[in-house]
């Protein structure tokens, strides 16, 4: 059951990133700090935004609560996606920042 949620969530990741490279944007993969979100998005005119990537209904841990939060009080926007519809959206709002 575990190998199927890895599954759903390595395909949310790629539809992200498969919309962010249509609007010639960036999609990088981050690693290295424990609880940053799953993807930095850089779009053009300078936007950024972080996004955490989830099994449908999944939520974050504490630590990538901590972590969202502190980029926020940095200025960035951050969000959650657990579900492909919620793409769009969320590329509307880093475009809007």
């Amino acid at each position: 059951f575990d190998g199927v949620a890895v599954m759903l969530e390595k395909m949310i990741e790629q539809k992200l990133g498969e919309a962010v490279k249509a609007k010639r944007g960036m999609c990088l993969k981050q690693t290295g700090i424990k609880g940053i979100p799953d993807r930095m998005v850089l779009l053009h005119d300078g936007k950024i935004g972080f996004v955490e990537v989830k099994q449908k209904g999944k939520k974050p841990r504490v630590l990538q609560v901590f972590r969202m939060k502190q980029l926020e009080l940095l200025g960035f926007k951050c969000f959650v996606l657990d579900d492909v519809e919620q793409i769009g959206g969320i590329i509307d709002a880093i475009q809007s920042s």
